[in-house]
């Protein structure tokens, strides 16, 4: 099954390091979900609020599952071609997956710091 087809991803257009980071999956990693920002998207068709798109990454497959965070990252990467894909397989695995999401979440804490957060728009 191509996880690519009706899989989205969503981030946060106010954020400059998360509008780089989206264009970054879609450039230089070339996943191939729709990626877009949630201020642009109908949330509720895609089964999200503001506030859980404004906390973190998403991710919505195709069958309606729904990912935050780490987990978001590793589904969003499944769509991408090799070596991509493997480290998306690399980051839900076992053991991983705890490790990635501290890594998620220290880097989501300290995003302004990181690279700079600014109010435009971004979008990839």
């Amino acid at each position: 099954m191509n996880r690519a087809i009706n899989s989205t991803m969503v981030f946060d257009g106010d954020c400059g390091f998360c509008g780089r980071s989206a264009r970054f999956a879609v450039n230089r990693v070339g996943v191939t979900c729709s990626v877009i920002a949630y201020q642009r998207v109908d949330l509720a068709a895609l089964g999200l609020t503001a506030a859980e798109c404004a906390e973190a990454l998403r991710f919505v497959a195709p069958d309606g599952t729904r990912f935050q965070g780490a987990a978001a990252v590793a589904q969003a990467l499944r769509t991408a071609p090799a070596p991509w894909r493997a480290l998306g397989v690399a980051i839900d695995a076992p053991g991983v997956r705890v490790v990635a999401e501290h890594v998620y979440r220290f880097v989501a804490r300290h995003r302004g710091t990181v690279s700079g957060c600014d109010t435009e728009y971004s979008s990839p």
